[in-house]
């Protein structure tokens, strides 16, 4: 006989064996496919979720890879953008040398051209060939002052010194400055000023320059024999200044573009007149810093052009439409002068013209023998390049001031360079006034001849 109850511990479930075609046979095989289902979705649930972490696994990593790959592009940015201020610093330096090494040289000839300008004439082409100098040098001179207001339109390094000014008087100075390509070309310029003064806060040489510029582009871009508009209009708080020619024109895609830095107009006539490209991007530097603005318009290639510089009306009622008479003052005695630049072209030339002008004159070359000169002669005028070998002028002027004296003479800085900077650290040093090479020989003569600094020579 056997035994079922160990028959139903071997199955585990505590159910007989089903025999067959009975009923139980049919109840078992139904639980048993739902606990094969049932353990199916187990392990396909258990496969997903595994799918799923395998995903998240991959996202993570790809999430980390992203991760470093950014940051190596912020640290490559920020390499790329620190290389990029360097260079743009190294251009900034590299064309204030360029300015200063080239004014170097321009300086003795534009002085030795006024000084030639100055003598009888030998020989009926030396006229001409004296204009030819003349006009080369001061183009010269004009390119050079333009490479360095690129750089400073590019950084936004443009400083001005505003003050109330009468419009009058800066568009009588532009007028004068764009006058020779208008004689050169038998050009027309027509000036249509207002009859009430007109009072703007500005930086003079600034705004001088910008109408000078539009007025010579005009002057460009017009044939031999055209005619230019300056033209005046004011409204309550506004005054725009015109200036309008019937030259080449400006197509419509140029119009947009025209402010730019170094864009160039159209070539049939701009190279002929030469040019970087530059003025019409300070004009708009100097009118937005202005709080003004400057505008184009033209009907295209063949139809000419207006170029309209807008400023704000200053709110100094004050300022007399003519500046009140100034006290003239007569030139007093001849000045002892002590005069150091290690340029000895530049050198003669200057003391031909202080010479010529009843000045006293003596010369140095570096730091160490003009201290010696200073230190055991009375000067009036101590005129002292900057860019000396060894000591450079800003430490001579320093010396020189740290020795005790009464009254200290005239200190006047010649220099190629012509940034903020190197105008305050002249100042820092101790100078009274500053020239920029090549020297405007005029101004400097008459600032030397109408200086009141007693001669003075350091205490025992």
């Amino acid at each position: 006989m056997t035994d079922k109850t160990g028959i139903n511990a071997i199955t585990g479930h505590g159910r007989p064996i089903a025999r067959p075609g009975s009923t139980q046979d049919g109840e078992d095989n139904h639980v048993l496919k739902n606990e094969v289902k049932d353990l199916s979705a187990q392990i396909g649930a258990l496969r997903e979720a595994n799918r799923e972490t395998d995903s998240q696994q991959q996202l993570v990593a790809q999430l980390r890879q992203a991760n470093e790959r950014l940051v190596l592009a912020t640290f490559g940015a920020q390499d790329q953008q620190a290389a990029a201020e360097k260079a743009n610093l190294a251009k900034e330096e590299f064309l204030a040398m360029l300015a200063h090494e080239l004014r170097n040289p321009l300086a003795p000839i534009s002085m030795a051209t006024e000084l030639i300008g100055k003598l009888t004439w030998a020989h009926p082409q030396l006229p001409r060939l004296h204009g030819v100098i003349s006009r080369q040098a001061t183009h010269l001179t004009h390119l050079l002052d333009d490479l360095l207001d690129a750089s400073r339109v590019n950084s936004g390094k443009i400083t001005l010194q505003k003050e109330p000014l009468l419009l009058s008087e800066i568009l009588d100075t532009a007028v004068e400055a764009a006058e020779p390509p208008f004689s050169r070309h038998a050009q027309k310029l027509v000036v249509d000023m207002l009859d009430e003064p007109i009072v703007i806060d500005g930086d003079q040489v600034r705004l001088a320059q910008a109408f000078s510029n539009l007025l010579i582009n005009a002057s460009k871009f017009t044939p031999d024999g055209g005619k230019v508009m300056l033209s005046v209009t004011r409204t309550a708080n506004m005054v725009s200044v015109a200036v309008k020619d019937d030259g080449v024109g400006i197509p419509a895609e140029m119009q947009e573009v025209i402010f730019d830095l170094f864009v160039q107009g159209p070539q049939t006539l701009a190279r002929s007149g030469g040019g970087l490209g530059i003025g019409l991007a300070l004009v708009r530097a100097v009118a937005t810093m202005h709080g003004g603005r400057i505008e184009v318009h033209s009907d295209g290639e063949g139809h000419g052009s207006e170029f309209v510089l807008s400023l704000p009306v200053s709110s100094h009622a004050a300022l007399q439409a003519t500046k009140m008479p100034g006290v003239t003052k007569a030139p007093s005695h001849a000045k002892r002068i002590l005069l150091i630049d290690d340029n000895i072209d530049s050198n003669e030339t200057m003391m031909s013209f202080l010479s010529d002008e009843g000045h006293a004159i003596s010369t140095a070359s570096e730091g160490m023998s003009a201290l010696a000169m200073f230190k055991e002669n009375v000067y009036d005028i101590v005129i002292c390049d900057i860019g000396l070998p060894g000591m450079d002028g800003y430490e001579v002027v320093t010396r020189m001031r740290d020795m005790p004296m009464r009254p200290a003479p005239l200190f006047i800085a010649m220099t190629g360079y012509n940034e903020p900077e190197s105008r305050a650290r002249a100042t820092e040093a101790g100078f009274d006034q500053y020239f920029v090479k090549p020297i405007a020989v005029g101004a400097l003569l008459g600032l030397v001849s109408l200086s009141d600094h007693a001669g003075s020579r350091p205490a025992a």
